[in-house]
This record gives structure tokens, sequence and C-alpha cells, in this order.
């Protein structure tokens, strides 16, 4: 009871509260700005938290990195554009809401969605740290491999009646993700003798042209029509009755952002699309994804995060930083005089427990600043389309130059926004070119590690492992079970057919 009453005494405590509140608060605001996103805020806000103490500062950072996964969903739903790149996904089923006129309750879906997930992360974290922590040291280069091809089939998942032109998709984003520096052997490819793309093509240059840009540039085309209206819109919660059926879907995405954000290097975007796609599969709704069913939102939300607090398990056990954002954590800690690793949790149990309750907080404030918030946003879209068409530009160009200082980014967003409006106009899907561009360098990554660990024999994939055989079986069932299933219906109607 002395240390709960410390570990309360420390949370509780009037800074730390401010600055939970306030970090909470900027990383919604942050989130809902498309190009900026977690990896910026944390950026800005990390020099202010080397004066504070530990669990202060740590509970900014850790609410502005919640807070901006969730605020990626605000600008998703109402203008079509994901703040984040972990948000692509909830625009699938979030603007046509919207475009019916049900932006409020789209709303109401993901914020539930996305504090449910992030809650069950941290009864995951606290549970479950040390064993998780085991588990995803048992992934090497081939498992992970395998878990983002199977990501990578939910291309087929999101093209909606056109699988063709979805494949086609997330081959350019494949494709775009090889331009750049070879991985492996640090040569320059398909950079055309130009220093620009020698770093390849900047994700949030591309997401704001297709999304963002190509959205401003629709409404000029159509004269706004088609496009949502959502000037003025309140968050309405879904009664419990719209839960029936849907509970499943909640656990099921809820348990793939635990796992999947448990694995260093892999990231909401991986869980979000694969949520999605076996939300589709499994969902009696299914064929109605794509179209403004409210269960899709529940999917992609309750994934993305739910990763936010399964992340912290690599970060904090094994002092394994799983992207950049918990790099940045890391960082923040180690300032502090406090190194992650496996004495974390002996030498400094205090720290890790009030960790745990600041998540727990974190969760409940989104939930709660997520009204006023959603307001904010929309009395801003309340203005004539036509301004809030230029503002959608405005903050685009500026997005995509402030994530690198590079004024060719906005060349970069431009171009794909020209691009995105061409797509639209032809019936060609967007989610695909983004699956394929966001899970594209880790595919590659992976793929080269393991043929080198193999001496570039593939087929010592399939048996590298029954973890990776296990995937590779997953991998197999989402590409032909659809497939297998239609031909039992042909199958069962044919029989059936002397009968009548």
């Amino acid at each position: 009871m002395v240390d709960l009453a410390a570990i309360l005494l420390s949370v509780l405590s009037p800074g730390t509260l401010m600055a939970l509140v306030l970090g909470t608060g900027l990383g919604i605001v942050i989130g809902a700005l498309p190009g900026l996103g977690s990896v910026v805020g944390l950026s800005i806000c990390l020099p202010f938290t080397f004066g504070m103490e530990t669990v202060p500062s740590l509970s900014l950072l850790l609410g502005v990195y919640c807070g901006s996964v969730f605020g990626g969903s605000i600008s998703a739903i109402l203008i079509n554009s994901p703040g984040t790149p972990q948000a692509a996904a909830t625009t699938l089923d979030g603007y046509p809401m919207a475009q019916r006129g049900e932006a409020g309750l789209a709303l109401g879906w993901a914020t539930v969605s996305s504090v449910l997930g992030g809650l069950m992360s941290c009864v995951v974290l606290i549970l479950a740290a040390p064993q998780l922590a085991r588990f995803a040291t048992s992934f090497g280069s081939v498992e992970i491999f395998a878990l983002i091809l199977l990501a990578l089939t939910c291309i087929a998942a999101v093209s909606h009646g056109n699988t063709a032109k979805g494949l086609l998709m997330g081959a350019v984003g494949l494709s775009l993700a090889l331009v750049g520096t070879d991985p492996v052997t640090g040569a320059a490819r398909f950079t055309f003798g130009t220093q620009f793309l020698s770093a390849g093509f900047d994700l949030i240059a591309i997401v704001i042209g297709l999304f963002a840009l190509s959205e401003a540039l629709f409404r000029v085309a159509t004269g706004n029509s088609g496009t949502a209206e959502v000037s003025g819109t309140r968050i309405r919660l879904p009664r419990l009755a719209d839960w029936r059926g849907r509970i499943g879907t909640l656990l099921r995405s809820s348990t793939i952002g635990c796992v999947v954000g448990a694995l260093p290097g892999t990231g909401a975007a991986t869980a979000s699309f694969i949520s999605y796609a076996s939300a589709r599969q499994l969902s009696p709704r299914g064929k109605h994804f794509g179209t403004g069913e409210p269960e899709g939102l529940v999917a992609a939300e309750s994934s993305n995060n739910a990763v936010t607090g399964s992340a912290m398990i690599p970060t904090l056990a094994l002092g394994i930083p799983g992207d950049v954002v918990t790099a940045i954590l890391l960082s923040a800690m180690v300032v502090h005089g406090v190194t992650p690793g496996v004495r974390l949790m002996s030498e400094h149990l205090d720290l890790v427990n009030s960790l745990f309750v600041v998540l727990i907080l974190i969760n409940l404030v989104m939930f709660l600043l997520a009204f006023p918030m959603v307001r904010i946003f929309g009395w801003l879209l309340s203005i004539p389309q036509h301004i809030v068409t230029v503002g959608i530009v405005i903050f685009g160009v500026i997005g995509a130059l402030t994530v690198r200082g590079n004024p060719l980014d906005v060349v970069t967003a431009v171009a794909f926004g020209f691009a995105g409006l061409a797509f639209r106009l032809t019936g060609f899907p967007l989610a695909p070119l983004v699956i394929g561009l966001v899970l594209g360098p880790q595919f590659e990554q992976n793929l080269r590690r393991g043929l080198l660990l193999n001496d570039g024999n593939f087929l010592a994939f399939f048996t590298d492992g029954p973890l990776a055989g296990f995937l590779f079986l997953c991998v197999g069932l989402a590409i032909f079970g659809p497939l297998l299933r239609r031909g039992f219906s042909c199958v069962r109607g044919a029989v059936a057919q002397p009968q009548k």
C-alpha cells in the first residue's frame, strides 16, 4: 500500500497532471493536422522535458504520442486526409460515413474504439510485458518478413471490387519504396542522377499529396459535389446496442495491435491494415467495408491505438526502440538517468508502475479532450467551402515542408496531389499504394536480411521455424481463403440446383 500511495502521489501531482493533459491535447492537435504526426510532436516537446522531473516529462511525451495517433482519425474522417500514416485505414470507412452526414457518429466510433484499444494495451503491458518481450525476441528477419507479407495481403481487402487495380496500385507503392539508397549495399538506385531522390520519397509528403491535396483538387474539379458536410460536427457516441456483433472485432483488433506493437520495427500502420483486412474477411458485414461500415473504424482505430502501449514493451523490457517514436522516448529516459533494459523492472519498479498508471490516465483524458477538440475542428470547417479548400492546401504544403525542411518535398506532394486526383477520377484506390509504400522498406530489408542468413535460399524461409511456418500459412489462407469459399459456394449451389 505504501508503494501504491507513492505511485499515486507521483502521478496525481499537479505538475504531472498538467503535463499529461497538455501533452495529450497537443498530441491530438498535431495528429489532426496533416503532415505533422507523432515524430514531429515529440521532437518539438523533447527539449522542454530536460528541466522537468522524470515522471512529468515522460507523461508529456507519452501524451503527445498517444494523442497524435488518435488525432489522425479526426482529419481522416472529416476531410479524407489522415493526419498520420497510422490513420490511413480510418479513411476507408470514416469519410464515407461523413459523406452520408454521419461524421459525428464516425468520430464517436473512432473515439470509443481508440480509447478501448489503448486501455487494452495498457492491461497487456501491465500483465504480460516480460512474456511479450521474450516473444518479441523470437521474431527474426524471416518472421518479420512473413508478418509484413501478411499485412500486404490487405491490398486485396481494400480494393473493393476491383482487385486488379488494387494490386497495380500496391505494386506502384512498393516500387516507390525502392527509390533511394540500397539498404544493404548503400548504392543509389532509381534516382536518375538527382541528389534529391538519394534519400527516397518522403512518406508524409506522398500521403499529404494523395489525400489532402488531391481532396482539395477534387473539391475544385467537382465543385464540392460529393464532399462531406462536416460544419459544426460534434461527437455522437454509438449506442450500446450498436456494439452487438462488433465486440469480437474490437477484441481481435486490439489483440493484433498489442502483438504487432510489441515487435520492433513494425508499427501502428501495419497493425491497422492487418486488423482491417482480418475484420473484413471474418465479419458478416465484410461486404459493406469501404462504404461507411462502423466495424471498419473499430478495426482500424482499436488496433493502431493498442500499439501505443505495447510498443513500450521492447523499449522498457529490452531497451530496444521499435521505431523513431520509442527511440525518442528512450532517449528522454536516458537523459533523466534511467536506462531501459532487463534491469529496469528491478531497479526502477516505481517508475515503471507510474508509467503504467500514466498510460491509463492518458487514454481517459484523451476521451474527455476529444469532445472539445472535435467541436473546434468542426467550427473551423464551418467556414465557406472554398476557404476550407484553400486551408487544406496551405496546411498540406506546410506539413510537407516541415518534415525534412526540404522544399522539393512540396513538389513531391503537389505532384502526387494531381496523381491522386487522376486516380480518384479513374477509380484507382489510394489505400493500396499507401500500404505498399509504408510496408515496402521493411518488406525489402527483412527479405534481404533473411536471404543473407539463408545463403540466398528463399525456400528455406518456409522451414525456418514453426512461427515463420504459421505466419506463411496465414498468408496462404488470406490469399486463397476467399477463392476457396467462393468455390465451395458454387459447389453447394450446383449440388442444390437439381433438388429444386
